[in-house]
């Protein structure tokens, strides 16, 4: 007997599943599969993409899959689905994170459809920002986005970004003393061709004038890009947080990464995340500190760009190795 063929819905599910391998992820890892149903999109992390040394819990992890939940969750409303999330729906599957189902049809709104837009163009951009300061009505939008998505933003006042510099000096130099986490970021930007993950050089940029440094992508490398001419003055830094520290926060927090980082491409910004910063447990206390209440999900850097291309985009996994 001939296999069904797959309906129109089946489709538009596939297609989200496909937009949803655009997600920034933990060192490019997308810990994540995809499971389409007649009429449901299923999410389930792949354990095996655990950063063990850097990220032991398996919590950015879950963030990293959030974002893949959230653009998934575009995909499909601006192509005019009405949808239900639920999130962790089988207690004895572990490794389902959340189903999204298809309940009918359903106008999108104009912001569906400006951040389901900025999806082919988000960039994580390490390069310096310019001087021109990110400006207020952008930076209340990006807190907004991530309320949306159930968890706060909270941009760090001038004076509490020396605290970030040192906490970011603190985990790389912990960091790099570490041979195992030398060993797993040597994995992570040397990969075999045709993996379709991790961070290749080319991403990568120098050592320069920033506020607070970024993971070194290249150590005894060459990176690939140029430094650029920006000084980083203006530069905005944000760190995501919630209330608790369980797994629904965490992915919650991805989706929430996902909803601001696309917001600041409809705002003209580039923005890159700082994991790097609460990989460290002294550091992570460090930017806890600077919070209002409540834990640091991710750190942010946000800044009206100066240089006259986009960073390169990073490469990303067959959709048939990721979508069944």
């Amino acid at each position: 007997m001939p296999a069904a063929r797959p309906t129109d819905l089946m489709r538009a599910l596939a297609e989200a599943a496909r937009l949803a391998q655009r997600a920034p992820s933990v060192f490019n890892t997308q810990p994540w599969r995809w499971r389409v149903r007649s009429n449901a999109l299923e999410l389930l992390r792949e354990p095996d993409r655990t950063l063990a040394v850097t990220d032991p819990g398996g919590r950015q992890l879950l963030l990293s899959c959030g974002a893949a939940l959230h653009h998934a969750r575009l995909g499909l409303t601006a192509a005019g689905r009405r949808i239900a999330v639920t999130r962790f729906p089988d207690p004895a599957s572990p490794d389902l994170l959340a189903r999204i189902d298809v309940r009918g049809r359903a106008e999108p709104d104009d912001r569906v459809r400006r951040l389901r837009g900025a999806v082919p163009r988000r960039r994580t951009d390490r390069r310096p920002f310019g001087a021109t300061p990110v400006p207020e009505a952008a930076l209340r939008r990006l807190r907004e986005a991530a309320q949306v998505e159930g968890t706060a933003l909270h941009l760090l006042s001038r004076d509490q970004v020396p605290a970030l510099a040192t906490a970011a000096t603190n985990a790389a130099a912990a960091e790099q003393a570490d041979p195992a986490y030398r060993r797993a970021l040597d994995e992570w930007t040397h990969r075999p061709p045709g993996s379709g993950d991790g961070v290749p050089a080319g991403t990568a940029v120098p050592a320069g004038p920033r506020a607070v440094p970024v993971r070194d992508f290249a150590p005894g490398g060459t990176p690939g890009l140029a430094i650029g001419p920006g000084d980083d003055s203006g530069t905005a830094y944000a760190v995501l947080y919630g209330p608790g520290d369980t797994a629904v926060e965490w992915l919650r927090a991805g989706e929430a990464l996902s909803a601001v980082l696309l917001t600041a491409v409809v705002e003209g910004l580039g923005a890159a995340p700082m994991s790097d910063v609460l990989e460290v447990g002294e550091s992570r206390r460090m930017v806890r500190s600077l919070l209002p209440e409540g834990r640091p999900y991710l750190a942010l850097r946000i800044g009206v760009p100066v240089a006259a291309e986009a960073p390169p985009p990073t490469p990303r996994r067959r959709p048939g190795t990721v979508i069944s």
